[in-house]
């Protein structure tokens, strides 16, 4: 605790550092999802059809119409120099073609380059052009002496009832911030981890630190890492209460799997950086597997990209990260409620993780008493 006290790499790393983090995150995404996109407007047929249309898409709450364009080519260039995500063309005549039921074509096209701004807009895109054809469709059927439930079963012959099972707000912040802000709890405990093994060589102080456990390895472990498990534990749990129960983030799970998985989640980062500097004994070269392997888990994790679509080969790596298991133990017991055996096999492989060190303590034990630093 002495050595915490005396230097800022630990307050910053431990506290200041873990905090920013989490307000950072879930306040970056406190709405759910982004509103008010940008789009542009290229309307060649110019008539009252037309501009209504523009108003119903200005009216949704993901796209807001901020330009028009004369032509194709300065939406495009708009596009490409990132004032607008979307825009969608109106050919010239596009009215006249709807009144005589001539099935005219409205193109819109979207930037993927950031992927939920794409799919967003794609979809308010997909949903004006389906409500223009419908809006005209209705309006002739029922000069035709249709009833209006004649004119909804024609226009939607089959009616979808779309459920969206545990998030049905769609609310990224729910499901991006509950990986994010582990992810980076973790990195930083990986670090730490190592860090303060490493600084024993480097400020040699090794064997005076392995003189008061008895030369002891397990006991020296034990007695550096404690105070660092209970600062870990204090915020993990902090952030638990903070989004599941401020934010009131959407969770099945008991309280008490919430806290089994916080205590989880830190002993195995904890594990996973001792180890690595068991391995090598090094304080370079420890941190840079350490940062390495952080930095691969939020590709690995599946959150974006999911992992039964990766190469077999990924998929085998994908279990050699902590974040992947800790994700999968939310998922399935918090998230969606099941009961802890479902997902046995994730809750093994992050004992796993707690369990590596005693792989190499003696090998710890060893670099603390004979090594010499080497910068």
């Amino acid at each position: 605790m002495q050595t915490i006290s005396r230097h800022y790499i630990y307050l910053c790393c431990m506290v200041i550092f873990p905090l920013m983090t989490m307000v950072f995150f879930t306040t970056l995404m406190d709405d759910g999802l982004p509103t008010e996109m940008p789009i542009g407007v290229v309307d060649l047929d110019n008539t009252s059809t037309s501009r209504s249309l523009i108003q119903r898409l200005d009216a949704f709450q993901m796209s807001r119409v901020v330009a028009h364009y004369p032509s194709v080519n300065e939406a495009r260039r708009a596009i490409q120099e990132n004032h607008i995500y979307a825009f969608m063309l109106i050919p010239k005549g596009t009215t006249d073609q709807l009144l005589a039921s001539r099935q005219p074509k409205i193109s819109f096209y979207y930037s993927y380059t950031t992927l939920a701004s794409g799919a967003l807009l794609m979809r308010d895109l997909k949903t004006i052009s389906t409500l223009g054809s419908a809006s005209v469709g209705q309006a002739t059927m029922r000069a035709k002496g249709f009833t209006d439930a004649q004119i909804q079963a024609f226009l939607q012959p089959i009616r979808l009832d779309l459920h969206q099972i545990a998030n049905p707000w769609t609310n990224y912040n729910a499901y991006l911030s509950t990986m994010l802000v582990p992810g980076m709890m973790m990195l930083f405990i990986f670090l730490i981890s190592a860090y303060s093994l490493g600084t024993e060589l480097k400020f040699n102080t090794s064997k005076e630190w392995m003189a008061r456990a008895n030369n002891r390895g397990v006991v020296a472990i034990i007695g550096k890492f404690l105070p660092q498990t209970l600062i870990w534990l204090a915020l993990v749990y902090s952030y638990e209460f903070y989004v599941f129960y401020v934010l009131h983030f959407p969770h099945e799970g008991s309280p008490w799997m919430l806290i089994l998985l916080g205590l989880m989640q830190v002993l195995s980062a904890q594990g996973f950086g001792i180890f690595a500097f068991g391995l090598m004994p090094s304080l370079r070269m420890s941190m840079s597997v350490c940062s390495l392997w952080a930095v691969l888990s939020f590709s690995m994790v599946g959150s974006a990209f999911p992992v039964m679509g990766m190469d077999g080969a990924l998929q085998l790596l994908s279990w050699l990260f902590p974040l992947r298991h800790y994700y999968m133990l939310y998922q399935i017991t918090v998230f969606n409620g099941y009961p802890l055996l479902e997902a046995w096999f994730h809750f093994a492989a992050m004992a796993g993780f707690m369990l590596l060190p005693w792989l190499v303590i003696g090998k710890i034990k060893n670099a603390m008493l004979n090594y010499v630093y080497i910068p």
